[in-house]
This record gives structure tokens, sequence and C-alpha cells, in this order.
């Protein structure tokens, strides 16, 4: 299953992909003037008619004697989306696990476990402030769909590019948070590098 959504997000199928995220953009921008029932109701619609469509056309062909009667969604029907005891109670210990974690962070921002991270989270949220007078939550849904099937292609085609620029960032970045440890211990030079390091000169 994890291969077969791989697939998709990395345009193995390109007809499959399209339509996949098609499908999503086109779903997501009529909730802006539909709710969200309708929007499903009518996809559901629209999915069954042509499903028995061409369930219907391929069953003529067969009785026609024009085709040799293979179920058109045969691939669909064989694919196995079950869970064995042991895989369902691994994935709920994840799940249990990443949830604890999750508010263990939240839990140690929120309550000023580390000053420098929950300073940090609290930027963060001042710049979420910003984006929200900006947009929507479902209008970063659609821009984070259409960044799931783009991104990765675009990483994969640049990888060199792309890691050199995060590289100088994690440079500036490091350098930054370099110079608030240094501000916090009182400001002076960097230490040396070198073995041994530099001693100071006595009078």
């Amino acid at each position: 299953m994890a291969s077969k959504v791989m697939d998709l997000i990395y345009w193995k199928d390109t007809e499959r992909t399209g339509m996949v995220l098609t499908g999503l953009v086109v779903g997501l921008l009529s909730l802006f003037q539909l709710s969200i029932i309708t929007v499903v109701s009518t996809l559901s619609l629209a999915i069954m008619c042509f499903t028995i469509s061409v369930r219907i056309y391929y069953q003529l062909l067969y009785i026609l004697n024009w085709g040799d009667g293979v179920h058109p969604f045969k691939s669909y029907l064989d694919l196995d989306i079950s869970l064995s005891g042991e895989q369902a109670d691994h994935y709920m210990q994840k799940a249990i696990v990443l949830v604890l974690s999750t508010v263990d962070r939240f839990k140690r921002l929120f309550f000023v476990g580390n000053l420098f991270d929950s300073l940090k989270f609290l930027f963060l949220l001042y710049l979420i402030t910003f984006l929200g007078d900006l947009c929507n939550g479902l209008t970063l849904l659609i821009i984070g769909v259409i960044a799931v099937f783009s991104l990765p292609l675009f990483y994969r085609q640049r990888q060199e590019q792309v890691d050199g620029f995060f590289a100088k960032i994690q440079a500036h970045v490091d350098n930054f948070k370099d110079f608030l440890k240094r501000l916090a211990q009182g400001g002076g030079p960097p230490p040396d590098p070198t073995p041994g390091g530099a001693k100071p000169k006595t009078q």
C-alpha cells in the first residue's frame, strides 16, 4: 500500500496521479462554495455513475463476444487492504506512542520546559496569526496537497541544488544559534576550534 502511494506521489503512472490530484484539488475547491456533505455525496455519485457505466459496457462487450469478460476494476477489487491482528496491534501502538509524544512535546512547550524552545514556538505561533489573516485552513490544505504531489518529484530532480541551498540556510541558523548562546553566556569571542585552544596572555 505504501509503495502505491509513493508511486502516486512520484508520478510513476502519470494518468492515475493526474486523476487523483485533480479529484483532490477540485473536491477541496468545491468546499469553498458547498458543504462537505454535498461535496462528498456529489463526488460519490459521479464515481458510481462512472464505474457502473464502465461495468455495463464491459459486460455488453462480453455478451457480444467482443471482450474477454474480465472485470474492469479487478485490480482494485483484489487489492488487499486488510491487516492481521499483529499488524493492527503494531500500528495501534505506534499511533498511541506518537500521540503521547506529541502531547508531551506540547506540554513542555506551553509550560516552558526549555525557555529557548518555548520562545521559538511563541515566534512560530505569532507568524501563524499573520498566516491566518491571509488564508484559511482549507487554502493551506489545498496548498499542502499540491506540495505533496510536486515537491518530492522536484527534490528528486534537483536534489544537489536543494541540498546545497538548505545546507547554506542551516549554516546561517547554526551561526545565529551560536551567537545567541554566546550572548546568553555574557558575550565574548567564539571558542578557538584548534586543539588545546589559545590561552589568554598574562601580564
